[in-house]
């Protein structure tokens, strides 16, 4: 998961000015968790990090230069966007 997780994020982070590698990182696994969890509650079966996987590089490759607002503008990653985000 570990090298996924890098490659999700190098990804993000040449496509968005405003945040750092490790910001990049955490608005991934952020991403992903949120995704799966939100898959797992509306009782879907799992498909399997392949597919987590392709739908985050597809927000990335869409929404990329501005996940970091989606990130600071939602109360649900605000823990995690005073701790571990310097998000501007």
């Amino acid at each position: 998961m570990d090298k996924i997780f890098q490659r999700l994020a190098e990804q993000l982070y040449s496509n968005n000015p405003h945040i750092d590698i490790q910001e990049a990182r955490t608005i991934v696994e952020l991403l992903w968790e949120d995704f799966e969890a939100t898959r797992a509650k509306a009782g879907r079966k799992y498909e399997g990090s392949e597919t987590t996987e392709k739908i985050v590089m597809k927000w990335i490759q869409q929404y990329g230069p501005n996940l970091h607002q989606v990130v600071l503008n939602n109360p649900k990653y605000e823990k995690y966007t005073k701790k571990n985000l310097r998000l501007h």
